[in-house]
């Protein structure tokens, strides 16, 4: 069966350099075939002192330093850069990665960091207006021929950025959304992927649907935009390594005393939680419900154990490495 697997790291989580470095070392030599960031200026736990590093500055500084597995974005919000700007970053990301690199887009959700760092967060609508121009401009700055555009909020005058990405037509745009209909004809009209964090079963059947029927609307093939999922991972070798790191992740959302079953239990339902056969049964579910590509982030980033865990007993099930 086939299923494509990338790990996701919140990297607002107070996650250092040195630990991206040997994330991304980790998930490369485990076989994951992607790398993915969220994009955040600061830790959704407000007043935590949690560090973030740039997420476009880490996909760089990641593109140096790997060989093979892809990098990205889940997702970049349309409130921190310019589109312009933003097609030239990844640009820039997928020169030094020698074609390695995707985008997420979206329309971003955490007003409080928004707010402390001076970016506005208009109402939702707006927001996703934003969206469906800066997806355009995006996609077109990536083209091989000059482009204008006057939109609402943005307007291009006879723009030819170069140099054009290593990865032609062009590197992955992945549009995020919960099902909307607007994302959902976005995605169908340019991207090349739609993806949703943590849905249901029946919600992926529902979105998969929508997907498939915006794509004939505008005369596309729905074979040529892939369905991802973003949901967390927590592995462990037998019942007590799950315990574990159950208890851990309870510790990092603030929980100074938990006991492991009540940590088990407090996991979100849609997680794949359980020892690497479990892991598997579920992706495999997944897969059938018509799930491309798992996204799987993990909770502690500074558990390289698990990573290898998931590269060495769930992921030769899916694909070769």
């Amino acid at each position: 069966m086939t299923l494509e697997v990338h790990l996701m790291i919140e990297g607002q989580e107070d996650v250092t350099w040195a630990q991206w470095l040997a994330i991304a070392a980790t998930a490369e030599q485990s076989g994951f075939s992607g790398l993915f960031r969220s994009d955040h200026y600061m830790s959704e736990r407000i007043g935590s002192k949690r560090s973030s590093l740039e997420a476009w500055g880490t996909i760089c500084g990641l593109a140096a330093v790997t060989s093979h597995i892809k990098l990205g974005t889940l997702v970049s919000p349309v409130g921190f850069r310019h589109p312009s700007a933003l097609a030239k970053l990844v640009v820039t990301a997928d020169q030094v990665s020698g074609g390695r690199v995707e985008l997420g887009m979206g329309t971003g959700w955490f007003e409080d960091e928004h707010l402390a760092y001076g970016f506005p967060f208009p109402a939702r609508g707006v927001r996703t207006a934003l969206l469906e121009e800066q997806v355009e401009i995006v996609k077109r700055a990536w083209g091989a021929e000059p482009f204008s555009f006057a939109g609402e909020h943005y307007q291009i005058a006879n723009l030819d950025a170069w140099p054009k990405p290593v990865q032609q037509p062009s590197p992955r745009l992945i549009v995020g959304g919960d099902g909307g209909p607007r994302t959902i004809a976005l995605a169908a009209r340019w991207a090349d992927e739609y993806n949703s964090s943590d849905p249901t079963d029946e919600q992926i059947r529902e979105r998969t649907g929508k997907l498939h029927d915006a794509c004939e609307q505008v005369g596309r093939d729905p074979q040529t935009v892939q369905f991802s999922i973003v949901t967390g991972i927590l592995v462990g070798s037998d019942r007590a390594e799950l315990e574990q790191r159950a208890v851990r992740v309870a510790q990092n959302l603030g929980d100074n005393s938990p006991d492991a079953a009540t940590s088990l239990r407090s996991l979100p339902e849609t997680w794949i939680v359980g020892t690497p056969a479990a892991a598997v049964e579920r992706l495999e579910v997944l897969a059938s419900l018509g799930v491309n590509r798992a996204i799987v982030l993990s909770p502690l980033h500074d558990d390289l154990d698990m990573i290898a865990l998931i590269g060495r007993e769930i992921l030769p099930r899916f694909h070769d490495r």
